[in-house]
């Protein structure tokens, strides 16, 4: 086993360590999530203070030791000072690197995942803060996709048909399974009228096991903006959505990435605070 290893990653926790040292958790490209020392990181004026603050990129040598590796040297790459600007731009951030820390592997590459993390870091430090919400669902529902579980958003995921959002018609809905994986076409079954009492009982009955899946409802606009996430960009348009939908859209998806990482997400109280009352 070598002595000392390169890498580059992006701290996405720290915590002291004795006196002068900070423990880093770092995302790496070529090792997967990595724990380190940043020796002398507390000390006033250390060189390596900026280098182990969250969401530095850095280009690392790192020495292995018997317990704890050890930051040799650390070159910074990137660092996202914009992120600090506003607390919504930092909450998405965070809430976003622990999807990723939910998800991380060690002493394994994890090229994707660290690169469309830092992306969606990208993204969110150059938005608008109206749009610091858009980024992040966009970003949540990336990370769900590399995760291998990203819900199913433009055909049901009972019927396999097409789900596509009608604004022309009042009240239109689509139902969400957590547990099926994705949206459901309301058309399928009689669920989007008050039933049919004609019906036999077979039709009944499986109208009922539909119902029973759905654990949410979405309008055509929550919908519209839920299949733009699997875009690799979001169109404008898509971007001046109504906050309340983005909220909606968040709070499905956070529901979503919990039940299938089957761990809370500590960052969600954060984003309640900071975006409810937008």
């Amino acid at each position: 086993m070598p002595k000392e290893y390169r890498a580059t990653g992006v701290n996405l926790k720290g915590m002291p360590l004795g006196e002068h040292d900070r423990l880093l958790t770092i995302l790496t490209k070529e090792h997967g999530l990595i724990r380190a020392v940043a020796a002398g990181a507390r000390k006033h004026r250390s060189a390596m203070a900026g280098r182990s603050g969250l969401f530095v990129v850095n280009d690392l040598q790192i020495s292995v030791g018997r317990n704890m590796d050890r930051i040799k040297h650390a070159e910074v790459l990137q660092s996202f000072v914009g992120l600090g600007k506003t607390l919504a731009k930092l909450t998405a951030a965070q809430y976003l690197s622990e999807l990723a820390l939910m998800q991380a592997l060690s002493a394994q590459p994890q090229e994707e995942l660290f690169l469309v993390l830092i992306e969606h870091l990208n993204r969110i430090q150059d938005a608008e803060n109206q749009n610091v919400l858009a980024h992040l669902n966009h970003g949540t529902y990336h990370l769900l996709a590399i995760a291998g579980f990203a819900p199913q958003v433009h055909s049901c995921c009972i019927s396999q048909s097409p789900v596509i959002a009608n604004r022309e018609q009042q009240k239109w809905k689509a139902g969400f399974s957590i547990v099926g994986g994705g949206v459901i076409n309301l058309e399928i079954t009689d669920l989007a009228s008050d039933g049919n009492p004609n019906s036999d009982s077979a039709e009944s009955s499986m109208s009922e096991a539909i119902h029973n899946r759905i654990s949410h409802y979405l309008t055509a606009s929550e919908l519209l903006a839920m299949q733009e996430l699997a875009q690799t960009d979001l169109a404008d348009n898509i971007l001046e959505t109504n906050t309340s939908d983005w909220l909606a859209v968040e709070r499905l998806l956070r529901a979503y990435a919990q039940y299938h990482f089957d761990r809370p997400i500590q960052s969600s109280a954060l984003i309640d605070n900071c975006f409810f009352n937008i």
